[in-house]
């Protein structure tokens, strides 16, 4: 089991039509609506063949989402 943090890049103005959408796909244990380089961080766990692919594929398939980086925790 390994968590991650996906973090995404929105269209301008869409980071909060896209938090409960986000927030909902399972896999997705928080979500958070963020100032910086990226819009949305969110943190997913599992396996860590069901994060890297389900859950980061389900994420960049959401209309809206420009980009993503996904990065598993190592503790």
């Amino acid at each position: 089991m390994v968590d991650a943090f996906i973090m995404l890049k929105t269209d301008t103005g869409k980071s909060s039509d896209l938090l409960a959408e986000v927030q909902s796909l399972a896999g997705i244990s928080e979500a958070h609506i963020v100032a910086g380089q990226y819009d949305i961080v969110a943190e997913a766990s599992g396996e860590v063949y069901d994060v890297m692919q389900s859950v980061a594929t389900r994420v960049r398939d959401i209309e809206g989402v420009l980009d993503t980086r996904t990065y598993v925790c190592l503790e």
